[in-house]
């Protein structure tokens, strides 16, 4: 009979009465964690401060580390050994300030049997909220139960409140009232035909998405798989960055100069410098060039419906950011690419969906956004927002959407209403220019794509852009992020803790229309469209279908 050497039963700690653990998910970036520590100190600080004077006790789970100056878990590894040593039915909490890895923390939260709650600064200067969102919806759909929460400081007695109530219950209930499920649709409505339509044809001749090297953000919740989005008609085409970086190659300069001289044309402005460490150069903006022309000639290879460029790990180390080329491609109005022998223009007079970070999330909804508002005869320029921050003016609450880097033109009013600006060197170290603005006041319709109970589903909503002065936007802009292009949205019948405690993703879709008319309509024809392919429709504040 053989006999084996069997491995030692992992010992955990016994948990403590009325104590809780936390823990802090960080960025894989040193950068980002060095500069972000201070902030996430001062959360954790007043954190600890209100669950003490509630009567219990804090114990953080993983120590300060003096070699990498800062206390945050920065990789998966890291995180399967702290929650090795946190009691498996302890209270958790996930103290997060800044931007964070979902995955770092998922493994450990995953297979936690006590309560769990993620809690963020209110706050713009870090995202901690969009890092909040960010793992909530990852767990959503890992379908890990959790609790959300969210203060400036923790002193204000709505936050107390709750704070008492998951301590003593182990779980906070928020108001969403302002969700409710798609009724049954008018079948003789022409925008519920049109949607019809248009979802059996998406299911009938399918959809290409291009994902150039999935997951690498970190966004757990922005992977959906084959098995979910292939009865859409939606299949995928996975690619990698590197064969983006060897296409970049084979542009010319002449090439990326003919782009640099459209955009110069249309009053589009370049903030440069001279220090390419900490300011844009020129160089920076021809290779994003090259990009743009390089990601059009990929997505025609392989007959894209859509794309992803992930930038971040690994491509950051290599060429200046993408974003530029993102504006450009989800533009209707953008410099002409031609195929490699200059025979073919490529995607003419159309706009590439491009789906942001490679949230795949975002590519559904975009695909669907930009074939209904092509049907309606409406400009389909699409793109997706970090759900950033947010503060009342003037007797409304007006949320600061902004995204790392780029939009459509068009939702600024136009090149001449646009720039670029160079990216942070803490998560951009090569550099590369923006495409901001502040978008222009109008009508839009709003919506997020998720998994949950796996299965997709979609929140779909209306609002609007507020016209704020320009120095009341620019207080906004120099309180997050200055280089970034923002939108000032306000919700239609969701408030600011409805919306933090329903959506599933740091990331909110939204696309304009001309008038709130045509926004509802088009709004009915998304409802019918996802309803068609069978995704779960949920309508969310005042909408009119």
């Amino acid at each position: 009979m053989s006999t084996y050497t069997l491995p030692t039963a992992l010992t955990r700690p016994e948990a403590e009465p009325r104590t809780l653990y936390t823990v802090a998910s960080g960025d894989l970036r040193p950068s980002a964690n060095i500069k972000c520590w201070p902030t996430q100190q001062k959360l954790e600080d007043d954190f600890a401060a209100a669950v003490e004077s509630l009567g219990w006790s804090v114990t953080r789970a993983h120590p300060f580390d003096e070699s990498k100056g800062h206390g945050f878990i920065d990789s998966q590894r890291a995180g399967i050994e702290v929650f090795k040593g946190i009691p498996v039915d302890a209270p958790v909490v996930v103290v997060d300030a800044v931007w964070q890895y979902s995955h770092h923390v998922l493994p450990g939260l995953r297979t936690h049997r006590g309560p769990i709650l993620v809690v963020a600064n209110w706050a713009g200067d870090f995202p901690g909220l969009v890092g909040l969102l960010n793992l909530t919806g990852s767990m959503t759909k890992a379908q890990v139960p959790y609790s959300a929460l969210w203060s400036p400081d923790f002193t204000d007695d709505w936050a107390r409140e709750k704070l008492g109530e998951w301590l003593e219950t182990g779980g906070i209930v928020h108001d969403l009232s302002h969700v409710r499920d798609l009724p049954a649709l008018d079948v003789d409505s022409a925008e519920v035909q049109l949607g019809v339509a248009l979802a059996r044809q998406l299911r009938d001749e399918k959809a290409i998405i291009g994902v150039f090297d999935e997951g690498c953000m970190g966004m757990y919740n922005a992977i959906f798989d084959d098995e979910l989005l292939n009865p859409l008609g939606i299949f995928k085409e996975r690619l990698s960055q590197s064969a983006l970086v060897a296409e970049m190659k084979r542009v010319t300069e002449a090439e990326a100069s003919a782009v640099k001289s459209w955009l110069d044309d249309r009053g589009f402005e370049f903030r440069f410098g001279t220090d390419a460490a900490t300011e844009l150069t020129e160089d920076q903006v021809m290779s994003q060039f090259r990009m743009y022309v390089a990601a059009l000639r990929i997505a025609d290879d392989f007959g894209l419906d859509a794309v992803g460029i992930q930038y971040q790990q690994g491509l950051k180390d290599t060429v200046p950011a993408s974003d530029l080329a993102e504006g450009l491609l989800n533009n209707l109005e953008r410099p002409a690419v031609f195929s490699r022998d200059g025979s073919r223009e490529l995607y003419a007079g159309v706009a590439l969906p491009h789906f942001n970070e490679v949230d795949e999330g975002v590519a559904v909804d975009a695909l669907v956004t930009n074939r209904i508002w092509t049907a309606m005869g409406l400009d389909p320029a699409t793109t997706l927002h970090d759900i950033r921050w947010g503060e009342e003016y003037d007797g409304e609450f007006v949320w600061v959407f902004e995204i790392s880097g780029s939009v459509p033109a068009s939702h600024n009013g136009g090149y001449d209403k646009s720039y670029a600006m160079r990216q942070d060197p803490m998560f951009f170290p090569l550099g590369g220019g923006t495409l901001s603005g502040c978008s222009k006041p109008g009508e839009i319709v709003w919506s997020r794509v998720f998994i949950m109970d796996g299965e997709l589903h979609v929140d779909l909503g209306r609002g609007h852009v507020a016209g704020l002065p320009a120095e009341e936007t620019q207080r906004r802009l120099d309180a997050t992020n200055p280089e970034w292009p923002i939108m000032n949205a306000v919700l239609h019948g969701v408030s600011r803790d409805q919306l933090m405690a329903r959506h599933k993703a740091n990331h909110a879709q939204v696309v304009y229309a001309p008038d709130a008319d045509t926004a509802d309509r088009a709004l009915l024809a998304k409802a019918a469209l996802f309803d068609e392919l069978g995704v779960h429709v949920h309508l969310c504040g005042d909408v009119s279908v």
